[in-house]
């Protein structure tokens, strides 16, 4: 085969791809399709004068694999390509059971970023803390992989090791850190009763299943006599967006929660149910940046609602539905097709949700001083002798207390 039937077949294949793109990204208007049609022209004669002038013959393969991640990641941290060994490790990774660090990570400055950790996990047995950005995952430079890949690489054989280059804000050289991989298991809600009868209630992971449970241990908080609630949603990252809806709901008995919309997604509303309502006590919601996902919609939803208070720092800003697109060649594509919103309007993944009540902790900035090799410090604190923004809660619902 000629070099230039091979690099017709290349291109011809390009544009194919991006034509299906368009499709899946819901672009119909006429000017729309004028405008990919030059995009893609665009790009095929930038493909041609790479292959044709570059200083030496250039790995044509590796170029359009490299030009995919960057298409897809230019959309958003959740949009993946994944070439064909990418694709068929991610299949092998699929089945349950296994093991992984504990940790959550998403696109932050083109690498691997950490948002939260699990206590008692892996990675906080090893000192990673939100905010650390995961420069290599193994010998692999996160800058080049796509958030699937990563995610796909943290998971692993009980026991197995991953040695992992992490970046702070405090250190000028990146820190080698070895990680040995657990089956990490979701934490029970952790709660108790503090002066002024505040009843304290802590979720790291809103799995399915969570809502019920965090319904439960409301009901007991007020049995036992708590007359105001503080609910702490700090470095709460890990998920499921339905059942932060379902949460939300314990709240309130009217208003929207949330919804969910995109250009070919048929727009899904998450309206209260007041029959799903077992609380009208006086409420303030801890947030950070490692606040993410299904806990990004109870804070809004209890703000924009007005049903209490939101205080902390602003969360990270994660809220979308993807779709696994495979391809001929074997490769794939994860694409985000819709956001959620929330009830004022505001897309979580790309605003976050800022407090009505900043307050600035200095554990959420993620660094640490560590001088290397696992940290001897639990990266989450929640001790209310030392935890300004708990009790900064604290003051204002004793505020609120004295007014009514």
């Amino acid at each position: 085969m000629s070099k230039k039937l091979q690099f017709f077949l290349l291109t011809t294949s390009i544009l194919i791809l991006g034509f299906v793109l368009t499709g899946s990204l819901g672009v119909h208007a006429s000017n729309n399709n004028d405008d990919s049609y030059t995009h893609m022209q665009v790009y095929s004669e930038v493909l041609y004068h790479v292959h044709a002038e570059y200083v030496e013959e250039p790995n044509m393969n590796l170029v359009t694999s490299g030009a995919l991640h960057g298409m897809l990641e230019s959309l958003d941290a959740n949009s993946s390509y994944l070439s064909p060994s990418e694709y068929k490790a991610f299949k092998e990774n699929k089945p349950t059971g296994k093991a992984d660090i504990g940790a959550t990570v998403s696109k932050r400055f083109g690498y691997a970023a950490v948002v939260s950790v699990i206590p008692g996990g892996p990675a906080d047995k090893a000192g990673i803390s939100s905010g650390d950005i995961l420069e290599t995952i193994g010998n692999q430079i996160t800058h080049d992989m796509s958030l699937a890949a990563i995610k796909n690489s943290l998971a692993g054989a009980v026991g197995s090791r991953l040695e992992c280059s992490v970046i702070r804000t405090r250190r000028v050289e990146p820190q080698k850190i070895m990680i040995v991989r657990e089956e990490v298991k979701p934490p029970a809600i952790q709660t108790q009763t503090l002066a002024d009868n505040v009843g304290y209630i802590k979720a790291v992971v809103l799995a399915k299943g969570k809502a019920a449970e965090i319904e439960n241990k409301i009901r007991d908080l007020e049995k036992a006599g708590a007359k105001k609630l503080v609910f702490d949603l700090r470095n709460t990252s890990d998920g499921d967006q339905e059942e932060g809806v379902a949460i939300a709901n314990l709240f309130l008995d009217h208003g929207l929660i949330a919804y969910v919309q995109g250009q070919k997604f048929t727009k899904i509303t998450y309206n209260a149910d007041p029959q799903k309502k077992i609380t009208d006590l006086p409420l303030v919601v801890l947030v950070n940046h490692g606040t993410a996902g299904a806990a990004e919609i109870v804070a809004a939803a209890v703000l924009d609602n007005k049903r209490g208070d939101v205080l902390g720092d602003k969360t990270f800003g994660d809220g979308s539905v993807q779709k696994l697109i495979e391809v001929p060649d074997g490769s794939a594509l994860i694409l985000s097709i819709a956001k959620y919103y929330t009830p004022e309007g505001k897309v979580i993944q790309d605003t976050g949700i800022t407090p009505n009540i900043v307050v600035a902790s200095a554990n959420d900035l993620g660094v640490s001083d560590d001088d290397g090799g696992a940290s001897d410090e639990e990266p989450q604190k929640t001790a209310p002798a030392s935890d300004d923004q708990l009790n900064r809660a604290l003051q204002v619902l004793k505020a609120r207390g004295q007014k009514t």
